[in-house]
């Protein structure tokens, strides 16, 4: 079976800043650092050359506890950061999104089937309940 990982990544990208109140380029930081299980802010930095000046973006993913610090600065040893275990079950989200798994329609669970959203948010609800039911089919044919 053919896999097409990115076809849904605009909308599950859109489905993860709105419910965990990030921007692409936080959620694109993150991805980046997953891979390594101990950076430096000199790390992080390296990354942030590729994405939108945002002087405080380490600091804020910081105190909202997305990366925490691992070892505090002892001596000549510089201070080592992980991914907070919030950022490893968002981005786990992702990529079983992007795996096949379906996006959650509650508004409990996905801030996009709130009433009063907006024309963008309805669209991309939309699109989750068409994204949704291409998966079960998806499901229901591999089965067959």
């Amino acid at each position: 079976m053919q896999s097409d990982y990115l076809k849904y990544w605009r909308v599950i990208r859109y489905f993860i800043r709105a419910k965990y109140k990030l921007t692409t380029a936080d959620i694109e930081t993150l991805l980046f650092l997953k891979t390594e299980s101990y950076f430096g802010k000199d790390k992080f930095l390296e990354f942030s050359k590729l994405l939108s000046w945002d002087k405080s973006r380490f600091e804020r993913l910081q105190r909202d506890g997305w990366i925490q610090v691992f070892r505090k600065r002892t001596g000549k040893s510089k201070t080592l950061y992980c991914l907070s275990y919030k950022s490893k079950r968002v981005i786990n989200s992702v990529y079983k999104k992007l795996n096949g798994e379906e996006i959650p329609t509650s508004p409990s669970q996905n801030p996009l089937f709130l009433k009063n959203v907006s024309y963008t948010d309805r669209v991309y609800k939309n699109m989750i309940k068409d994204m949704n039911k291409f998966i079960k089919q998806q499901r229901h044919h591999s089965e067959i």
